[in-house]
């Protein structure tokens, strides 16, 4: 067994939910997860009997689906305010790696599900529809996976047992003291859950203390540079005192070499510009109560939970943390490179899945998805009618491509590892986005900042390849394929906080502002 990686930053498709009985006899199956608070007005109960008269082939779910709404007294479950929630998405993606799990199995109304589930911007407002085929989703999954299966060995495959609505408080002890709860020992979680937990007991002695104090921000000052004094400086050095970032407190309100090395460990672990200069926003950061850094912790120890067991056994791995917005490829459990990554915004948001990859393609053509070229291309012919000319674009059947070049929008190179979603990883002429801070401006597919290394380290096993090779490949003329002899699984995950090989706890930006969605989850307000 590979040893446990200790910066893996992964999320494969697995779902956070109750676990309850809802079969007759001993059959047991998962529940649907609490209710989210967002969406207070309740639906008509008989809009379920409709729904199965118009979706017949889901109707022996029926009972079901109206027990799980009689439990949350007939609210939305996969909607918040934003539209479908996190955890909708995630069970479209379990149900479609269904098969990755030895199932071989036709999904009923896939055809419908993919419209949905492929096309977030357009179903963000809450759809009677849409909750009650989702719902019937989650049961058709949980029969075909869980039925027959005692729900106490589950916890061998990665998956965990229920634990009732707690308030905060309480849900932190279970987490620490209840040794029937999570082992070390039990598999299904990587090492990552224990560093966050030791971390969360660093935080709690922080809260106990009183925390920190807020830092004065003052209107009239734009940032704070080596050699500045002012009372500002000195409650900023002790707020990083608080948090290791300086070995001790002189008190002092000059901006000195100490204060600066400090400066530079908290912007490395916040994922800001490595400088020395001090922004209102580094400030703010800093202002963020204890009692938020917990939430954050915990939030991400449950998103650990949902790690597989199997990751651990890959000799190569290619793992993508969104709010880290970082590439980071593993070999034999060891980080042999890092890339700076741009992911999808937010309203592209870059799905979190896994799947394996199989192919790199080199000089790539650049195949226009049908609703990019619906909404940008098409209109902009209208405007233009030299617009594909000028982006070196062309008609190909019915569909719009850019030909291969520096120019094009994948660049150099593109890695594939064939997903319902349509994402992959690719190159950019856009380097100049490498450099910013927040890096969310993609579609939704994920643009690599060192791509040319990506490609060598992936085909270092190669004899035929070596970097001078995929250089002329990657500036030839034509499009070339090249095949994975072994392929390599592709992680993409979600994780606000991280605890690097150092012991450091990193905290990065709720870019798609799913934190508080899963704390509602998991405490009472």
């Amino acid at each position: 067994m590979k040893k446990l990686f200790p910066l893996l930053l992964v999320v494969v498709f697995t779902l956070l939910f109750t676990v309850v009985s809802c079969k007759k006899k001993n059959k047991e199956v998962a529940m649907a997860p609490a209710r989210l608070n967002e969406i207070e007005i309740p639906f008509d109960s008989t809009q379920i009997g409709t729904f199965f008269g118009k979706y017949p082939k889901l109707k022996n779910y029926r009972g079901d689906v109206e027990q799980l709404y009689r439990k949350h007294e007939f609210h939305y479950i996969w909607f918040d305010k934003d539209g479908l929630n996190e955890f909708a998405g995630l069970l479209y993606n379990k149900v479609n790696s269904m098969n990755l799990e030895g199932i071989e199995t036709a999904i009923p109304y896939k055809e419908k599900l993919d419209d949905i589930y492929d096309n977030p911007d357009d179903n963000q407002k809450a759809s009677i529809e849409t909750e009650l085929l989702s719902s019937a989703l989650y049961f058709f999954y949980a029969e075909k996976v869980y039925d027959g299966i005692d729900i106490k060995k589950t916890k061998d495959l990665g998956w965990f047992l229920p634990r009732k609505r707690q308030s905060y408080g309480n849900y932190l002890d279970s987490l620490l003291i209840n040794p029937t709860l999570i082992h070390k020992e039990e598999k299904g979680v990587l090492k990552q859950y224990f560093l966050l937990k030791d971390v969360l007991q660093e935080y709690r002695k922080i809260e106990k203390k009183g925390g920190w104090k807020a830092i004065a921000l003052d209107p009239n000052v734009k940032s704070y540079k080596p050699g500045d004094s002012a009372a500002a400086i000195a409650q900023i050095r002790t707020r990083l005192f608080i948090t290791d970032d300086i070995s001790q407190d002189s008190k002092s309100a000059v901006y000195d070499t100490e204060l600066a090395t400090g400066i530079l460990k908290f912007k490395k672990r916040s994922g800001n510009t490595l400088n020395k200069t001090i922004l209102p926003e580094h400030i703010k950061y800093m202002n963020v109560p204890v009692a938020e850094r917990i939430k954050t912790i915990m939030v991400n120890m449950e998103r650990c939970r949902w790690i597989s067991d199997d990751i651990t056994k890959s000799e190569e791995l290619i793992v993508v943390n969104i709010p880290a917005y970082e590439l980071t490829f593993f070999r034999d459990g060891e980080p042999e490179l890092r890339s700076k990554v741009v992911v999808g915004k937010a309203m592209h948001k870059t799905v979190i899945f896994s799947a394996p990859m199989k192919y790199i393609v080199f000089r790539p053509y650049w195949n226009v998805p049908t609703s990019i070229l619906k909404k940008e291309i098409l209109p902009a012919i209208e405007k233009n009618p030299n617009y594909l000319e000028e982006h070196d674009m062309e008609w190909k059947d019915s569909y719009v491509r850019q030909r291969p070049g520096p120019e094009n929008s994948l660049g150099l190179v593109k890695f594939l590892f064939p997903n319902s979603n349509a994402i992959y990883l690719h190159d950019t002429p856009s380097k100049s986005l490498f450099g910013k801070e927040d890096r969310a401006f993609s579609h939704g597919c994920i643009r690599v900042a060192k791509p040319k290394e990506l490609a060598a380290v992936i085909m270092k096993d190669d004899k035929k390849w070596n970097p001078a090779k995929i250089e002329t490949a990657m500036n030839g003329g034509e499009e070339f394929w090249y095949t994975l002899k072994n392929k390599i699984p592709v992680y993409i995950g979600y994780f606000t906080a991280w605890v690097d090989e150092e012991g450091v706890i990193h905290f990065y930006e709720d870019v798609y502002k799913r934190d508080e969605t899963l704390a509602t989850l998991l405490f009472d307000k």
